[in-house]
């Protein structure tokens, strides 16, 4: 691969439409690329009108003032957030492009190290707690997805004492393996330690006889973090990076977002053991998505961790 072909595949994607959400997406995309030392392609859909599509009633000039206008409202949000942020060598190149906002990042993120979203957008129905862009990305994205919580990353640095700290779910799963793996990269970007959480939880059943071939809470707490501390040190992580294993009583999604209070990122796996077969995310990474109290990352099954974590 080219040093070209890796800038790029090493780029963030990031959309944005004006709301508050994008705009603090924008700044937590480009303090973590200047991190990695990546740059931003930012990212601004406008919607065409079937009339404006239709090649026999197709006005150029009006499609291409949308564009023109659009170009310059997104370069101007840029030029505010570099500003607040306090990253102005970040390369970044800013598009406008004709379409729904959630299919056109899709596409540009196809090849890129990660895509950035706001938890709501403009076109969120304000009933929803994740707006539609947001879930249709962390559902079908081929890359590593953050979602950015509005407030989240301010709650974090206001509250966080200590190290850094990444949160991981773990599983026991091939997906839980590309999340530790990635959080691990993640927390040594940020000189944070890595927390790595299995949750465990005796069934609930009708039947008092389940109770006798049920483990005592102590020894499945027990073994569950032995698994857990077989799976960590399997894994290929980082020279350097601490990683904390904690076997903690709940459900998973419940368990997990509470653990990641206070952290600068929480890391699942698009899928899990509990994951449905059919469903394109798993539950408990849709929970934490929902709820993720700091900025949550996806990462799908499959993706090696490494490869665009880092552009340098």
């Amino acid at each position: 691969m080219t040093d070209d072909e890796q800038g790029h595949a090493g780029r963030t994607v990031v959309g944005v439409d004006g709301s508050p959400g994008a705009r603090i997406a924008l700044g937590w995309a480009l303090a973590d690329a200047a991190r990695r030392g990546a740059p931003v392609e930012v990212v601004s859909s406008f919607p065409v009108q079937l009339y404006l599509a239709d090649p026999l009633l197709l006005d150029e000039k009006q499609l291409e003032a949308v564009r023109a206008d659009t170009l310059g409202r997104a370069g101007a949000l840029v030029d505010e957030v570099r500003a607040e942020v306090g990253q102005p060598d970040v390369p970044v190149q800013v598009l406008a492009v004709a379409g729904p906002p959630a299919p056109m990042l899709l596409a540009a993120a196809e090849d890129a190290g990660l895509l950035v979203v706001g938890s709501r957008g403009r076109g969120a129905v304000k009933s929803l707690v994740l707006g539609s862009v947001a879930l249709s990305c962390v559902t079908h994205a081929r890359v590593p997805v953050v979602v950015v919580h509005a407030g989240a990353a301010d709650a974090t640095a206001d509250s966080a004492s200590g190290p850094p700290r990444v949160v991981v779910g773990l599983d026991g799963s091939a997906a839980s393996g590309a999340a530790l793996e990635r959080a691990a990269t993640e927390a040594q970007l940020l000189g944070a330690e890595v927390v790595a959480v299995a949750a465990y939880s005796a069934a609930s059943y009708w039947s008092d006889a389940y109770a006798v071939v049920m483990p005592p809470p102590e020894q499945l707490a027990g073994e569950v973090r032995a698994a857990a501390e077989q799976q960590v040190a399997g894994a290929r992580l980082p020279d350097g990076v601490p990683v904390r294993v904690e076997s903690l009583e709940g459900p998973a999604g419940n368990v997990l977002v509470e653990a990641a209070r206070d952290a600068a990122l929480l890391v699942v796996g698009g899928h899990g053991q509990g994951a449905v077969r059919g469903l394109l995310m798993g539950s408990v990474a849709l929970h934490c998505v929902l709820s993720g109290p700091c900025p949550v990352m996806v990462v799908p099954e499959g993706e090696d961790a490494g490869r665009h974590a880092s552009a340098g």
